[in-house]
């Protein structure tokens, strides 16, 4: 394309383009035949050919399929790679995210209140993981302290049967 801002002329762009590559891709051009080239759009055409498995493929939404929370996996996880595939689909339906998120959610508390409310928006749906994580960590924060509490229940009538 850049040539192209500079000349037309098929002959000068064919005798340009060698010095944009490097790598494995100046070695193929060292082998073209120079009698199989006769016209830079010849030259686009083998190039394509040659290199169509290295073009970067664009998902679609079939890929959230396979997206899964795992048994030991926390919210917060799941949503970080859940988000990171999602942001890569161009025109993600927010509609077809929310469904594959839902389902690819392990059951729980999370994923109920989510089927009783749905959500609007992206922004609904941070805020409820957040309140959700949140939570969450609260009552981990309780059980340990509860747990602390009855361990030192524990040693204060071990101590006072000694």
């Amino acid at each position: 394309m850049q040539m192209r801002l500079y000349t037309i002329i098929d002959v000068v762009i064919c005798r340009v383009f060698p010095t944009s590559l490097k790598g494995e891709v100046l070695s193929w051009f060292t082998w073209l035949p120079s009698l199989l080239i006769d016209s830079f759009a010849t030259l686009i055409t083998k190039f394509e050919t040659q290199f169509a498995t290295c073009w970067p493929h664009h998902i679609n939404s079939i890929v959230l399929v396979n997206i899964r929370q795992d048994k030991d996996e926390s919210l917060h996880t799941f949503m970080e790679r859940f988000i990171k595939v999602a942001l890569n689909i161009h025109n993600l339906s927010l509609k077809v995210a929310l469904h594959h998120m839902i389902t690819a959610l392990r059951s729980g508390p999370f994923a109920d209140s989510l089927y009783k409310k749905l959500i609007d928006d992206l922004d609904e749906l941070r805020c409820r993981v957040a309140k959700f994580m949140q939570l969450m960590e609260l009552c981990e924060f309780r059980s340990k302290a509860r747990a602390a509490i009855v361990a030192n229940k524990r040693e204060t009538k071990k101590f006072d049967k000694q």
